[in-house]
């Protein structure tokens, strides 16, 4: 498994497992945490999640998952911003950490930006680190604007991840939030990376996978890999997508794969709006 390096040093996996629309059935739930003990099994030790997934419900099913096995697991959950003040992220943490089951989340995020102020937000989330609650915290749905005032916030620079939209059909962060976090050491976390299917049926994606041996899925995934500060986290349901999008793993992407993905999904030309679901 390749790895990302936080700008504190750690390193991470490249490939996770998000968890996205899962917990929202209780029927559900067992399959669901079949899934996640299946990446797990195959070395997939990244999981990301959030309070609002299912409303708490995708923690619950990561708690199941990893029973009895939490250690060297990389655990990623977000704080709704109208949860997001000083006291509220501090509870709300509180309340993930009972559902996850856990002593620590190693990565807390901002989900998006709401109306408390950020400066209240880093303060709670460092008191959270300070605390041994959280190891690391971050951001989701930061656009360049939103990082650089970020980062003039008191402690604003503990932020070492970005979380936001990025796939093959939604890459408008290429323009510069891809180049800005890679200067400031800032990860980024693809979240989505296969557009929720929608781009799997192109031909020049399915050209690529046909010459890899690999379903356009791996490929998908392996291409929001291929910037070394770039993390992926797809959501998959059953052993299958699991077994398909580990795949990505090790595939590594040539110059000219890289050019008939371009010729298929042009990169940006400027500017474009944050991209979000």
């Amino acid at each position: 498994m390749r790895t990302v390096t936080l700008k504190t040093g750690e390193t991470i996996p490249q490939l996770g497992i998000g968890t996205w629309h899962m917990g929202e059935r209780r029927g559900d739930r067992a399959a669901e945490a079949k899934a996640v003990k299946s990446a797990l099994d195959l070395g997939i030790t990244l999981i990301d999640t959030a309070e609002m997934y299912g409303e708490g419900g995708a923690e619950e099913v990561i708690a199941e998952a990893t029973a009895g096995r939490r250690d060297g697991l990389f655990i990623v959950s977000k704080v709704y911003p109208h949860n997001a003040s000083r006291s509220g992220a501090i509870a709300a943490c509180e309340r993930s950490l009972k559902r996850l089951r856990t002593d620590r989340i190693d990565l807390y995020l901002l989900h998006w930006r709401g109306s408390h102020p950020l400066a209240e937000t880093v303060a709670a989330f460092e008191k959270l680190k300070a605390d041994g609650k959280i190891r690391h915290w971050g951001v989701s749905n930061f656009d360049v604007d939103d990082m650089e005032e970020l980062r003039d916030v008191k402690a604003g620079g503990g932020c070492v991840s970005n979380q936001v939209l990025y796939h093959l059909g939604s890459r408008g962060i290429d323009h510069d939030l891809v180049a800005d976090c890679r200067v400031h050491g800032e990860m980024i976390m693809a979240y989505s990376p296969l557009g929720q299917g929608s781009i799997l049926r192109n031909a020049g994606l399915g050209k690529v996978a046909a010459k890899h041996g690999v379903t356009p899925a791996a490929v998908a995934i392996a291409w929001t890999m291929r910037h070394p500060h770039v993390v992926s986290i797809p959501k998959a349901g059953n052993l299958t997508h699991v077994e398909e999008n580990f795949a990505a793993a090790d595939l590594a992407l040539e110059p000219e794969d890289l050019a008939e993905l371009d010729k298929a999904f042009p990169p940006p030309r400027g500017k474009r709006p944050l991209g979000m679901l």
